[in-house]
């Protein structure tokens, strides 16, 4: 287990398509685990496994209610708006308003294969839709309305 080195904007394994995870075995939950050490340490709120360049459509979260993994998710319905600032890891010290459903209901598989479903809204809703994003090869660059602030020097 271990921290893993977070990508950043300009290296191309972020612009790529994941793939589905097939085996739910030992070396997934290594995995895992070092995504929840590497977004902890990091700060974050959630990480995917591309933003360790690892191209497998699993992302974790925990807006401050406890971690929850997400493995091959689908987004079922997405409906409502806000607008809102977001940041990413793999964008440090950037930050953009972005526009996204306020309602978003994801299935996806946990750590054992087993399907499940589930509800957010504001910020979990962005939080899983951005992190969604990141399966796809979308950043939230890609998505910024007006200017974006580069915090760098501040």
């Amino acid at each position: 287990m271990g921290i893993r080195t977070i990508r950043t904007e300009k290296e191309e394994v972020l612009r790529k398509v994941s793939k589905s995870v097939k085996k739910f075995d030992a070396n997934l939950w290594v995995l895992l685990e070092d995504m929840k050490e590497t977004m902890y340490m990091a700060d974050g709120i959630g990480l995917a496994a591309p933003q360790i360049g690892i191209l497998r459509r699993i992302f974790i979260i925990d807006i401050g209610e406890g971690l929850i993994e997400f493995i091959n998710p689908e987004i079922v319905e997405a409906e409502g708006e806000q607008f809102g600032e977001e940041g990413c890891l793999s964008v440090p010290k950037k930050y953009g308003q972005v526009r996204r459903a306020n309602h978003v209901k994801i299935r996806a598989q946990d750590r054992n294969g087993e399907f499940f479903e589930l509800e957010g809204e504001e910020l979990m809703a962005r939080a899983m839709l951005h992190e969604y994003d990141h399966l796809e090869g979308k950043l939230f660059v890609d998505l910024v309305e007006g200017d974006l602030i580069d915090v760098t020097d501040q």
